[in-house]
């Protein structure tokens, strides 16, 4: 009896033996094998793991069913782990080998993602925070009804106060410096190009600012009749107000009651 047991026992050790090793040894595994220990690391967060596995799946069975899935999955084990670029590389891929794929929308979403974890604060180059818009208005204009593009859309808007201010923190250096020229420069640029930010009204009050710094009141004026129709409570109207001269507010007023009755005027048409 005790033999038997031993003998039981030493199977159950080979056998044991032999399952390890095939754990240990990918290329000896099935596609769905090696898929399952590849999710599992991901689970367990072992994303470098994850993210070998899965190129594993590709590489040994690149026309099974579990290869295209598992190419995703490798990105997003990439990504997971903050290696973005190279998630990057392996989301182009994807996308340029499956653009009829279910889950194409959402490659499109990662990619835009792994750009958009890298935006750094408006000190540093917002280059990545150009490409990260870039991405974000591809999967939103390309992909308008999928789940993903509602987050887009948002983060879609981050970034764009992220450039707006960018552009400030440039032009209030210029200012400060007395560049006023190139200050008005990039106010200007958030004006126009970045109308939805919330940087709009300190733009217009700088370029008031800047206009009176120049002599220009005219121009001044006219600027803040702009501020003050669209942000009329907000701090930056009441800081222009205060910069013009009493003749200039009168122009102000007058501009401003012009400004609004020509807006109500085409409103009620």
């Amino acid at each position: 009896m005790r033999l038997n047991f031993l003998l039981l026992l030493s199977v159950l050790v080979f056998l044991s033996a032999c399952a390890s090793d095939k754990e240990l040894n990918p290329s000896e595994a099935t596609a769905e094998e090696i898929y399952a220990k590849a999710a599992s690391a991901l689970e367990e967060g072992n994303n470098a793991e994850a993210a070998d596995l899965f190129a594993e799946v590709e590489r040994q069975y690149p026309y099974s069913q579990l290869a295209t899935q598992a190419q995703l999955k490798a990105a997003y084990a990439l990504y997971d782990d903050e290696e973005y670029d190279e998630a990057i590389l392996a989301l182009d891929r994807f996308i340029e080998l499956h653009p009829g794929n279910k889950d194409v929308d959402y490659a499109y979403y990662l990619r835009a993602l792994s750009y958009y974890e890298q935006i750094a604060d408006v000190s540093r180059d917002q280059s990545l925070t150009k490409d990260a818009l870039d991405a974000l208005n591809t999967l939103i204009s390309r992909f308008p009804a999928s789940k993903y593009t509602r987050d887009a859309t948002l983060k879609r808007d981050l970034a764009l106060d992220h450039l707006a201010g960018k552009e400030m923190e440039i032009g209030r250096y210029y200012l400060k410096k007395n560049q006023v020229n190139a200050a008005i420069n990039r106010f200007l640029v958030v004006v126009r190009n970045f109308q939805t930010t919330t940087h709009v009204p300190e733009a217009l009050h700088r370029l008031v600012e800047s206009y009176m710094i120049l002599g220009l009141q005219d121009e001044a004026y006219k600027i803040a009749a702009v501020l003050g129709h669209n942000y009329p409570g907000s701090q930056w109207y009441e800081a222009s107000y205060k910069l013009l001269d009493p003749d200039a507010r009168k122009k102000l007023l007058k501009e401003q009651n012009w400004f609004d009755k020509t807006i109500d005027s085409l409103l009620t048409r």
